[in-house]
């Protein structure tokens, strides 16, 4: 059999992507798997290391501005739509995949509306809260819709194609391996200094980055706790070193903060943590239920359809996480939270536990049975 996965170009579409891939291994070595991508820099990397083979096809998405920039930007858009039909059709000529399973992102909706249209079964993964435009565009097309929150059919077009499985997470996620002997201090009981990783997906924030240097410096100089924070893949984590060159704080950095581009180790790094700072992406906050780690959630205001709020919400609400908006994050504010939140190991505790409720073990498994179910029928 063979099966062909489309994913957008961040690491919330990639990861789940690549964990579907990997169960359809684990029940035969025999399937085939192709992956269609937009091209974009972290599909090129991270699929390729996972083993598995990638095609690229254009697309971009659209941008709500009206300045002649976006105006711009969206013709080119609605131009690589146009062009992105053709391709997912020679793809599908070409490939003949048995079924198309898209993780969301532009890219998803050319080439699972082609494949409907060519009578091949289609599915596709929503794990935020509330659709996003290509799926919500794919909802009355696909033959299933697998999402991550409970009592969520109703956001749907058609709530009988809607499946509750949660979000499918990378294998290292779920492995006994991932609390280390440094992990958090409420679980071990260790008077070992505390570990606060903090990172704002794969690309990074620049905004957020000045904010988080603002806290790192506020750490050198109190000495709290160690810190290893991820800037981003666009360059932002060689200019945050020089920044700490100048202050002239090199030696005590050395000590207490790890600037890196990407954490490549992510279950093991996130293991460590006794505190995390995140956007709230729907893969991070699967990610956040599995490992049970506390969370300080600061939401991307430039999503479409404000998603990453309500996903922040959500933990929140279950005792989870801590909400911050951007537009009242500071790294004065966030250094202060995390001094209180690190006082209160009972409460810790109990953020972990609520965390860990929600956390949904086989989700993977559960798409995967379903499409290859449905591929006997």
């Amino acid at each position: 059999m063979k099966f062909l996965i489309v994913c957008g170009g961040s690491a919330g579409h990639i990861n789940p992507a690549i964990a579907i891939a990997e169960e359809l291994h684990k029940k035969s070595p025999e399937f085939e798997i192709l992956f269609a991508g937009a091209g974009k820099t972290l599909e090129k990397r991270l699929i390729p290391e996972a083993g598995f083979d990638l095609v690229n096809i254009k697309m971009s998405g659209l941008r709500r501005g009206f300045s002649p920039r976006d105006i711009l930007h969206n013709i080119r858009t609605i131009w690589n739509l146009f062009t992105a039909g053709f391709r997912s059709a020679k793809l599908l000529k070409e490939f003949k995949p048995n079924a198309v399973i898209g993780t969301g992102g532009y890219i998803s909706y050319p080439v699972l509306k082609k494949a409907r249209a060519k009578g091949i079964r289609t599915y596709v993964l929503e794990p935020n809260a509330s659709p996003g435009l290509a799926v919500r565009m794919l909802s009355g097309i696909v033959d299933k819709i697998f999402v991550t929150y409970k009592d969520t059919e109703d956001k749907y077009k058609h709530p009988k194609r809607v499946i509750y499985t949660g979000t499918p997470l990378r294998s290292g996620f779920l492995s006994s391996n991932v609390i280390t002997e440094n992990a958090a201090l409420y679980t071990t009981g260790k008077s070992d200094v505390p570990i606060v990783v903090s990172f704002w997906g794969s690309v990074g924030a620049t905004g957020m980055n000045n904010k988080i240097f603002d806290f790192i410096e506020r750490n050198v100089k109190e000495d709290k706790f160690k810190h290893i924070h991820a800037a981003g893949i666009s360059g932002n984590a060689e200019a945050m070193k020089e920044r700490l060159k100048n202050l002239g704080v090199t030696e005590a950095a050395a000590t207490l903060v790890d600037i890196r581009e990407y954490i490549d180790d992510m279950p093991s790094v996130m293991g460590e943590a006794d505190i995390i700072i995140s956007r709230s992406g729907a893969s991070t906050i699967a990610e956040l239920t599995a490992i049970g780690r506390p969370a300080i959630l600061i939401p991307s205001p430039n999503v479409t359809e404000n998603h990453q709020e309500e996903n922040a919400r959500q933990l929140q609400k279950a005792g989870g996480a801590v909400m911050i908006l951007e537009k009242d994050c500071t790294g004065d504010t966030l250094f202060e939270v995390v001094s209180s939140l690190l006082e209160n190991k009972e409460g810790l505790k109990k953020m972990s536990d609520a965390l860990k409720s929600l956390l949904v073990s086989d989700a993977t498994a559960r798409i995967v049975d379903t499409v290859l179910k449905d591929s006997k029928t």
